[in-house]
């Protein structure tokens, strides 16, 4: 009987310590599943780091080279016609009339500048309206492939930057450390090269 009781008393202490273990084991695991999966990235790295950007600013320094020769033609046209300018007698009608020729000329030269610069500023605005979307989507995919619950931006300031520059970096820089946060910035520009 004693034997029995000794038995029994085992065999209960063993599912007691059994039902323990696995209670404080489903206990840590509803505690860590509560902790939110994090991540980061630095959408200006990716920016900066991705093929399309490079391929984006070298057309851009060709198209500006191109346009700047244009406008330089045309400034020399100006130059040309002010010279031929100085050689009329004032109050002459071939004077007026080159006055006019060089007044329009000018007017041209200055329409065709705030043009160009006007279609510059707006095609830079879409083409980084569409690559930041792109970045954004790809985040996103990477994120939800890698279980992440949350990803922060943490772009980091370059040292030294200017007064204003650093109170901007002050206003916007969130993420002060990321510790084991998985950071997805290389991840994201290969991702989007491979498209």
């Amino acid at each position: 009987m004693k034997i029995r009781t000794l038995v029994l008393g085992c065999l209960v202490g063993a599912v007691a310590l059994s039902v323990g273990y696995e209670y404080s084991m489903a206990g840590a695991k509803s505690e860590s599943s509560l902790s939110p999966k994090m991540g980061v990235v630095s959408i200006w790295g990716v920016f900066r780091d991705c093929k399309r950007s490079l391929k984006y600013r070298t057309e851009m320094v060709a198209e500006q080279s191109k346009i700047k020769a244009e406008l330089d033609d045309m400034e020399k046209e100006v130059a040309t016609e002010e010279a031929e300018l100085k050689t009329l007698k004032p109050g002459t009608a071939e004077y007026l009339t080159q006055v006019k020729t060089v007044l329009d000329k000018r007017a041209k030269l200055q329409t065709q500048q705030e043009y160009i610069k006007q279609q510059l500023s707006m095609k830079d605005k879409q083409w980084m309206e569409e690559l930041y979307k792109d970045i954004l989507a790809t985040i996103k995919e990477l994120a939800q492939q890698k279980g992440l619950d949350v990803v922060f931006e943490r772009t980091e300031p370059n040292f030294p930057v200017s007064s204003e520059e650093l109170r901007t970096a002050m206003n916007t820089y969130k993420v002060i450390y990321s510790g084991s946060c998985v950071d997805l910035t290389k991840e994201a520009v290969a991702r989007l090269d491979a498209k």
